[in-house]
């Protein structure tokens, strides 16, 4: 079965008036436009454009569509753009989301939640701008403290606290806890004048998040991550529990299906130091750079993005006139264009999509099959 999936953009503070109005060929929003959602996630299903109103969700359980055990696609698709830093966060395993959610069942519908599902969310984003930035994963120790020294005395007292992985660890949850707001605002007043040249970007990426964010411990705490700048094509893979705040930039993201977010500085949603903290990665170091490679079935010019999860695969293709692009369905699969025009075929049927539009097809369709002039992204369950 083929379907065709559009909806609105979400309109968080973060989000960009041009990044995704120009992918889709509109004019300037009037404000933030932040994620376009691709997915039947209970927090925004997509919209399925055949004239009867019903989002994916209500579609497949109405087509009696198999989407797995859980009866709900394993991964959501996303268009990100960023126009300012999101908020410093990280997602939850799956156990740890199983035991958050049960603790958070009997909340008053009003009070705030960390969890909106049992799922955990390791996540991967690919760049579609000539530049996407983000900080992710706790920095190296020894890179953290030399940087640290760069900025002055003002710092200090932070490089003395972080001597291993743990009290790196540690450093991030005293900066939040408010306990340590005299020095985070000694450290952004000598941000004005510390210079590096090792360091010159990420000493320019937080003079402007204490801009946006005046005072907030987030600035600091951004210090203490990696700085990764993608170019288009490039993507990230993030872990559960991995500290990470994308910057700018536009981007296809795609996670296991799930809304859980643990936020701890640069926003103004909840935060909850100590939730984030029960589920932060202690691990510091580098977060590679994931780069495509020819995929390993299909015809016509696949590439995937290899990480090894189960939820999601993601694979993508740029055709020419006479490019055809055919493979065998994993398992429901959402094809979404992002430039140009493509026609996704599958079961006898077809949907020609512009960018910003998807198609979605059921995975007992023996073959999908694209044509067209232009790049498209194909979201898949993982092995």
């Amino acid at each position: 079965m083929l379907a065709r999936l559009t909806n609105a953009p979400r309109t968080f503070d973060w989000g960009s008036r041009s990044l995704i109005a120009s992918l889709e060929g509109r004019d300037e929003a009037s404000g933030p436009e932040a994620e376009v959602w691709f997915g039947d996630h209970p927090s925004d299903p997509a919209d399925v454009e055949d004239g009867t109103g019903r989002t994916l969700d209500e579609w497949i359980r109405d087509e009696g569509v198999e989407v797995g055990a859980s009866g709900r696609l394993p991964y959501l698709l996303k268009i990100l753009a960023a126009s300012r830093s999101l908020s410093i966060q990280a997602h939850p395993t799956k156990a740890q989301a199983e035991e958050g959610f049960a603790a958070e069942r009997d909340l008053a519908d009003d009070a705030p939640r960390n969890y909106a599902d049992d799922n955990h969310k390791p996540e991967m984003i690919v760049a579609l701008s000539d530049r996407f930035v983000a900080l992710c994963g706790l920095r190296d120790v020894a890179a953290t403290r030399e940087l640290l020294d760069e900025i002055g005395a003002a710092a200090a007292p932070l490089r003395e606290r972080i001597r291993d992985d743990d009290t790196l660890a540690d450093a991030v949850g005293w900066l939040l806890s408010g306990d340590a707001q005299d020095l985070v605002d000694g450290v952004i007043a000598a941000l004005a004048d510390a210079r590096s040249t090792r360091f010159a970007a990420d000493l320019a990426n937080a003079r402007s998040n204490a801009a946006e964010f005046p005072g907030d411990p987030g600035v600091i705490v951004g210090l203490l991550m990696n700085l990764v700048t993608l170019g288009r094509g490039e993507a990230l893979f993030l872990r559960a529990g991995q500290l990470h705040a994308y910057q700018s930039g536009l981007g296809i993201e795609i996670m296991a299906a799930s809304d859980n977010v643990m936020r701890g500085g640069l926003t103004p949603k909840h935060i909850d130091v100590g939730e984030l903290m029960r589920v932060l990665e202690r691990r510091s170091g580098p977060v590679p750079v994931v780069l495509p490679v020819a995929a390993s079935e299909g015809r016509g010019g696949l590439e995937e993005f290899p990480v090894d999860i189960p939820d999601f695969r993601l694979l993508r293709a740029e055709l020419d006139r006479d490019d055809v692009v055919d493979l065998a369905p994993s398992g429901p699969t959402i094809a979404l264009c992002v430039a140009g025009e493509v026609t996704v075929e599958a079961g006898g049927r077809s949907e020609r999509l512009a960018p910003g539009r998807a198609a979605f097809v059921s995975g007992d369709e023996e073959r999908l099959t694209v044509t067209g002039s232009g790049e498209v992204f194909v979201a898949q369950p993982g092995a």
